[in-house]
């Protein structure tokens, strides 16, 4: 069955879908570096520099071990007004909208960003859209929502963070998919196209491309350093003395890593 192209029903001088503006994504020697960064340290340090609301909050890992560090591109689920793109065989519509379009936009490295208001009856996506997410590359999803077709999802391999599954399709319950690429929020959490999503099994943080190097700096260290801490605190060290480093604890830590570069 086949569908002829359509004009989605919008007030005079509003185009759907809404497209974002250009963006750049990080760069791959950046990516790499934040990949052995954790979302718990990466949250902390953030907090540490003034970045408070980094983190997803709601979002579970449907597979719980993996990890993804990437990209953010972003879908922008809005609230269905009976006037705007509805009507009869919505479903069908549904292909001329935000939802098919930032597909199109997927390269590799990309983590698809779905604003949908903690809607537990909404899927934003199934396994057609996950397929070609998949195809093109794509790394990770994160709705602060639901998905469809969570049994033929689960052989595609594709890491989802998500508050639960559904049989729904995108715009059978009360949301409408609005725009693609353009500043969303999850949870609350301000995700702008370009910033670096890291995904693991505590949750979600987003950490804006522009502190990135920093924040990779930061956590690598204080990552370095726990890995000190934890193998002297599994010898029986003083927990005060190892965690956080105090002074005397600092001293051991940098003698240690000069030992460790040798």
């Amino acid at each position: 069955m086949s569908y002829k192209n359509t004009t989605l029903i919008a007030p005079k001088g509003l185009d759907l879908p809404i497209e974002g503006a250009a963006f750049t994504r990080p760069d791959p020697a950046l990516m790499r570096k934040m990949e052995a960064v954790s979302t718990a340290t990466a949250s902390a340090e953030m907090h540490r520099m003034g970045i408070r609301q980094t983190f997803i909050q709601g979002p579970r890992n449907f597979r719980p071990g993996t990890k993804v560090v990437g990209s953010a591109i972003t879908l922008q689920f809005m609230p269905q007004r009976e006037d705007i793109g509805s009507g009869a065989g919505q479903e069908h519509k549904e292909k001329f909208t935000a939802l098919w379009h930032v597909f199109n936009t997927v390269q590799p490295g990309d983590v698809l960003m779905v604003q949908a208001f903690g809607n537990l009856h909404t899927g934003v996506l199934g396994e057609m859209l996950t397929t070609v997410f998949k195809h093109k590359g794509g790394v990770g999803v994160v709705i602060d929502g639901c998905f469809r077709d969570w049994p033929n999802i689960q052989p595609i391999g594709t890491p989802i963070w998500a508050l639960a599954s559904t049989p729904n399709y995108a715009s059978q319950d009360k949301l409408f998919p609005w725009a693609y690429n353009v500043p969303v929020a999850l949870s609350n959490v301000l995700v702008l196209p370009g910033d670096i999503v890291i995904a693991d099994d505590d949750g979600v943080v987003v950490v804006p491309q522009q502190m990135a190097e920093q924040v990779a700096d930061l956590t690598l260290e204080h990552e370095d350093w726990e890995t000190f801490s934890r193998m002297k605190l599994t010898e029986g060290g003083e927990l005060f003395k190892y965690y956080p480093l105090n002074e005397e604890g600092e001293k051991e830590y940098l003698a240690w890593k000069a030992a460790q570069s040798k």
